[in-house]
């Protein structure tokens, strides 16, 4: 490629596109190491380390499937620890000497790691001489603590308790963790602490530098971070600005954040190793208001509401003295009673929109689930305990107000409901990543966030898996009109002149899978199957069984436009199959594991067994050696 140095091409880390493609073909499909199939997730390893001098070249690469990997010392956790993507951004940032202008901004989907890849960041800087300090900037008081938590595990000290009257960071530490808020009520504190050290900052969650009364949290970070040596900004998800521009970020053409390494939902759900899949149920009902002084009562079904009626129905809704809401608890806390016979401390989050619904959620799911559910609220001094015992515990439900919806880590959360009325695409994604962060390779947890079927919400809910490159190629003016009607600032803030009357039992409209609208009918049609099927099918889940039938032309199901990225599509039976092989390959691994036999003689056991390779069975025949795997697994437990 034009521009590029020989030299710093053998310095990639990964393989490209079309390298992969050819270690694949060369593996002929199948592991080089254990022969055994290879799924999607599979990893392109050097043979000799990329660590040692080996060159990112098809001649020294070989495919591997992750277990084979992991047992070599590689991929996804390297000789460093970190994930692929982790090393592949810390070397893009060492390449790039931290940036332009010493600005580095990393989009990464909320679970994958993005404390731990600056943390590595800040201690190789800091072994190398190049900074003094650190300084963490976050969104709330809570993750002051969890940063420093964090940067302990590495050796790093950090001062979480740090107050602005201090006027200098003791001695004792490397750096100190503030909010955007408290840098905005104190900069020139912050510059004389940045500019006395050569110092790294750390901006998590960046965009929140655009929010802020009168928008001088941005002017404040521009003032008290300008001395700094390195900034390092971090976010979960893609952002513009349509007001004034965040400090330290640059834009493009359409005002989009131009990111320095991307990591998305999308990206990651296609490598396998650190997100869950998601699915979203969305449930429709008749919401009832009036205006002011006026008798005449207008009723709309969600589903059908336009831009003006959204805000009052959906106000009333979420309204806890209607129906509505407390039907959707119901439904929502009966699905993670049944996640829980199989994973005994999953748990459950309903995001809400302010304190007093928040009270008044916890106290109907009180009576649902005759526990009783503790509110994590941002005012309140503590909520961050609150977070952290319900995270370390296994009590099933939390509800928070908007503080919970990012960079809060409960890996165990499974089950989600969308209470809150902020609209906008970002928080919509950071509230998926709180349900997706995958625990394990034995979790086949598959995430449900239940949502209002207003026709954003199921946009966005469609859009969840498409990466950012495929948002950045949608026209422009789509975008422009969708943040026109989210409203700036992302909630609603609807007129007094609306008083709420009512709201009718929640009805299920339909389930958001891998961007396919699917009805009730496809799903109970899924579930007969499902259960005609049995074991052959137990780690399929209803909606990834009705995706399967759908594929066959069983029914058809109402997907986005032919303009979205192909992989948000309704799923192929290839498709299907291929995640039939990934649970098989897992449960040969299990299986190995637990009688001590070879990957590969199991494998040749099944083929002789069965008389068929997993390369070339059928849909059927993968289920009859998915149901021989669980029989096996089973006898041996006994």
């Amino acid at each position: 490629m034009a521009g590029v140095s020989e030299e710093s091409r053998d310095r990639r880390r990964s393989f490209n596109s079309a390298e992969r493609v050819a270690l694949f073909l060369a593996a002929d499909g199948r592991c080089s190491r254990c022969g055994g199939e290879l799924e999607p997730g599979w990893h392109g390893d050097h043979m000799e380390p990329w660590s040692k001098g080996g060159p990112t070249d098809v001649i020294n690469g070989q495919a591997l499937c992750p277990s084979c990997n992991l047992k070599k010392g590689s991929s996804v956790t390297n000789d460093s620890g970190l994930r692929d993507w982790q090393a592949d951004a810390l070397d893009r940032y060492t390449m790039r000497n931290g940036g332009k202008d010493g600005n580095f901004l990393v989009v990464a989907t909320p679970g994958a790691g993005k404390t731990t890849f600056a943390l590595t960041a800040a201690r190789n800087l800091i072994e190398r001489g190049t900074i003094d300090s650190i300084v963490v900037i976050v969104p709330t008081s809570h993750l002051r603590r969890q940063w420093a938590e964090a940067a302990a595990r590495m050796g790093i000290r950090i001062d979480h308790t740090f107050e602005n009257g201090n006027g200098v960071v003791s001695s004792t530490f490397d750096g100190v963790a503030s909010t955007y808020q408290g840098v905005a009520s104190a900069p020139l504190v912050w510059r004389r602490i940045t500019g006395k050290k050569r110092t790294l900052v750390i901006f998590d969650e960046i965009h929140h530098a655009g929010d802020g009364e009168n928008l001088v949290w941005g002017d404040a970070l521009k003032e008290a971070f300008e001395p700094a040596v390195r900034r390092l900004l971090l976010s979960g998800t893609p952002f513009r600005t349509d007001r004034k521009p965040i400090p330290f970020v640059a834009y493009d053409e359409n005002r989009r954040a131009i990111h320095d390494y991307d990591y998305d939902y999308g990206k990651a759900l296609i490598d396998g190793s650190v997100v869950r899949p998601a699915v979203f149920p969305a449930w429709d009902g008749k919401s009832r208001w009036r205006r002011s002084g006026e008798m005449a009562v207008t009723e709309v079904d969600l589903s059908d509401a336009d831009k003006t009626e959204i805000p009052p129905a959906l106000k009333a809704a979420l309204d806890p003295e209607g129906e509505w809401i407390p039907s959707v608890l119901h439904k929502a806390n009966h699905d993670l009673m049944t996640i829980r016979e199989d994973t005994p401390d999953a748990g459950g989050l309903v995001v809400a929109s302010d304190q007093f619904h928040a009270n008044a959620y916890a106290k109907i799911l009180s009576r649902i689930c005759g526990q009783e559910v503790p509110v994590a609220i941002s005012d309140e001094p503590n909520s961050s305990g609150i977070i952290k015992e319900f995270a370390r515990g296994s009590s099933p439900w939390i509800v928070a107000v908007q503080m919970i919806a990012e960079g809060v880590d409960i890996p165990r959360l499974a089950v989600g409901v969308y209470a809150s009325r902020v609209r906008t695409q970002m928080f919509f994604i950071q509230v998926v990543g709180r349900f997706v962060r995958l625990r394990g390779e034995e979790d086949y947890t598959t995430a449900r966030l239940f949502i209002p079927s207003i026709g954003i919400l199921l946009r966005y809910a469609q859009d969840i898996e498409k990466t950012v490159d495929a948002v950045l190629a949608e026209e422009e003016e789509k975008v422009r009109a969708d943040q026109t009607d989210e409203g700036e600032g992302g909630i609603d803030t609807l007129l007094p002149a609306y008083e709420t009357v009512g709201s009718s039992v929640a009805v299920h409209h339909a389930t958001i899978a891998s961007g396919a609208s699917l009805t009730p009918e496809h799903l109970e049609t899924a579930r007969r199957e499902k259960a005609r099927i049995g074991a052959a099918v137990a780690s399929v889940t209803v909606e990834q069984m009705a995706a399967i039938l759908t594929s066959l032309g069983h029914f058809n199901t109402n997907t986005v436009p032919a303009s979205r990225s192909p992989h948000s599509e309704a799923p192929l039976v290839g498709d299907q199959m291929k995640d039939l092989r990934r649970v098989i390959h897992k449960r040969v691994s299990k299986l190995a594991r637990i009688t001590g036999q070879d990957y590969m003689e199991i494998n040749a056991d099944l083929n002789k067994f069965l008389g068929n390779r997993v390369k070339t069975a059928t849909f059927e025949q993968l289920q009859e050696r998915l149901q021989t795997l669980d029989e096996a697994i089973k006898k041996e437990r006994k």
